[in-house]
């Protein structure tokens, strides 16, 4: 060994170490935030709380109307239910007016995951979107869910 092997190596100043870390926190942060749970696919919490499993068509094809995502009596009124395989959320405001909104929150990407009260929420940073219109009714969202196209043909919600 030479005497320059030896020498000892400069450590990495204070700053560099706090901002490598630092970055390596927000990049956890936003993986877990925009994740979509794949096991809560195909259900959701309803407006009262309970837990709801998808109607019976969950992503079985009905003609060339669309996706067949649920019964109109699956769908709570004054509540709604979440398909996170197809990234939508259904809901049905006053009685027979059936809406549907992207299930991603305009947040951080999370998805919804409650209809409870005419206010979709979002678990991550409790952002609330009005079951009505997808509007934002509490932050940190700033933005509507997007909505989404479905057609109501005698008692099924399709997904257009």
């Amino acid at each position: 060994m030479t005497s320059e092997s030896l020498q000892p190596q400069e450590a990495p100043a204070r700053r560099t170490v706090v901002a490598a870390v630092g970055a390596a926190g927000l990049a956890v942060a936003l993986t877990a935030c925009g994740s979509d749970d794949k096991s809560s696919s195909g259900s959701s919490t309803t407006q009262n709380g309970s837990n709801a499993s998808s109607g019976g068509g969950d992503g079985a094809a009905a003609g060339s109307g669309g996706t067949v995502l649920a019964k109109t009596a699956d769908i709570p009124e004054g509540g709604g239910k979440v398909f996170g395989s197809q990234g939508v959320v259904v809901t049905q405001p006053t009685k027979g007016e059936f809406k549907a909104f992207s299930s991603k929150c305009t947040h951080q990407g999370c998805a919804v995951n409650e209809i409870a009260g005419g206010v979709i929420k979002c678990p991550c940073h409790h952002s609330e979107f009005s079951a009505a219109d997808g509007s934002v009714k509490k932050g940190p969202a700033t933005q509507p869910l997007p909505a989404k196209s479905i057609s109501v043909s005698g008692d099924e919600i399709k997904l257009a």
